[in-house]
């Protein structure tokens, strides 16, 4: 649906949401691009149009970057914007240090070129797809992906097993990969848990450059006794489905969490009085929407663990990771900066008034239904309202998910005895520790999800 996992960033450096756009429906031509020569080929002029693009945006001078943009690229991402993402990644990844060979995949009418970036502390991938007219209809840079590309096999000597299930029926189902402890279950079954994803088209590990935080806390909790669901996100395995553009938050993720815990629930040494769900960024942000929607289903939730929780609305903290973004690169707010956090500010409030707004004008360009099912979305209050048990796990390195978002979650149940909440000082927002302050360009750096924190989780169900 989406290549900017809209304010939570955990996949990608920069990102703009043009470039899914593009790639089902590319703009018509605006401005004729420069002249190639004519025995080029298809992919050798798209990777001279990329290559260009970035000398462009190395050099400097954004303003030449934009103007090689497609009509909806150019609104997407204005030069100011550009300038603003393109100066941080310096700040985030260390000097560059030249790039890789290019790569060219045609997806419909356009080339999408892949170029590496190396960078001092992270490898990026620079993506930009290119139209039949030469213009740029996309553009994101993003942790390039772990050398290898499938998760490790389960040993032969695990305490548990991987099995494949499907999510949902028909040729809508989502597939996805149960783990579940070997041996007879108790008398009730195994207790269960679903993982439910951040923002983003996120593959049932949340790969995230060489990381996959899904994976380890689905194999920890395995190997300590409970079964767990994790499964493709619909935008990641059938991105087809929300083509007509009237995505909403239900139909981006919940529908599919309430499918995966009645799924769950009715498997062979389960205990289906004991099936709990995780959710992780926005995930954890909808989880109380999805227990609440499951329990109105027959299907009985046992509690939730929210890991990296916003607490607030999501348009809030876009909003929010545009101020910290302008200022990553030098600690000041320009006045190109300034006006295009003015222009955001602008568009979330006619958003909210309820006005009529072209795609242009819409906050990063995505779907005015989608926006405001997420503005009424207060996970908070959602959260009272079903009175379960949670356990509330928070980074405090965490750059995405902060503590005021923490502080929303303590200030709501810091009294109430069926909630548990446990900070974990250096831990960032995919669960690996690290030093010093957070930065984005650590999830290039492999790691696995902290020990401790899978097994609090453990101790948590086994406690419920």
């Amino acid at each position: 649906m989406k290549t900017t996992d809209l304010a939570l960033l955990a996949a990608i450096l920069a990102a703009s949401p043009a470039f899914a756009n593009a790639q089902q429906a590319p703009s018509p031509a605006a401005v004729p691009a420069a002249p190639a020569a004519p025995a080029a080929t298809p992919d050798a002029l798209a990777i001279s149009i990329a290559q260009a693009l970035l000398d462009h945006l190395d050099a400097g001078d954004y303003a030449a970057a934009e103007a090689m943009f497609g009509a909806r690229m150019a609104a997407a991402v204005p030069a100011e914007r550009l300038q603003a993402v393109w100066s941080s990644l310096a700040a985030q990844a260390g000097a560059p240090a030249g790039r890789g060979e290019p790569s060219v995949q045609a997806q419909g009418e356009l080339q999408v070129v892949t170029i590496p970036l190396h960078h001092a502390n992270a490898e990026l991938l620079a993506v930009a797809a290119v139209g039949t007219d030469g213009k740029v209809e996309g553009f994101r840079v993003q942790p390039a992906p772990a050398a290898v590309a499938t998760a490790p096999a389960v040993t032969a000597d695990a305490a548990f097993e991987e099995r494949d299930m499907a999510v949902g029926d028909g040729e809508r189902a989502l597939p996805g990969t149960l783990a579940i402890p070997k041996g007879a279950a108790p008398a009730h079954g195994w207790p269960a848990i679903v993982l439910v994803h951040g923002s983003g088209a996120q593959d049932r590990d949340e790969t995230i450059g060489p990381n996959r935080p899904f994976l380890d806390i689905a194999r920890g909790l395995a190997a300590q006794g409970i079964a767990v669901l994790r499964y493709d996100k619909r935008s990641k395995a059938r991105p087809q489905d929300y083509a007509g553009g009237d995505i909403t938050v239900d139909s981006e993720i919940t529908d599919d969490a309430v499918a995966a815990v009645r799924a769950l629930r009715t498997l062979p040494g389960i205990d289906p009085a004991r099936v709990f769900v995780l959710g992780h960024s926005q995930g954890a942000t909808v989880a109380p929407r999805i227990a609440a929607q499951a329990i109105a289903a027959d299907a009985t939730v046992a509690g939730l663990v929210l890991f990296a929780a916003p607490s607030r609305k999501l348009l809030d903290i876009v909003l929010e990771q545009q101020r910290r973004l302008a200022v990553l690169d030098d600690g000041h707010t320009s006045d190109d900066e300034a006006a295009a956090i003015g222009k955001l500010q602008q568009q979330i409030a006619k958003l909210r008034a309820g006005e009529d707004l072209p795609a242009d004008a819409l906050p990063l360009r995505q779907p005015a239904v989608y926006w405001r099912s997420t503005d009424a979305v207060d996970p908070v209050a959602e959260a009272k309202a079903i009175a379960l048990p949670m356990l509330v796990l928070q980074g405090a390195r965490d750059i995405q998910v902060v503590d005021a978002d923490w502080q929303g979650w303590k200030a709501g149940f810091h009294a109430d005895p069926r909630t548990t909440f446990k900070l974990y000082p250096a831990l960032n927002h995919l669960g690996i520790a690290g030093k010093g302050d957070g930065n984005l360009a650590e999830y290039s750096t492999p790691g696995h999800v902290d020990a401790q924190l899978v097994a609090d989780i453990a101790a948590w169900i086994g406690a419920h």
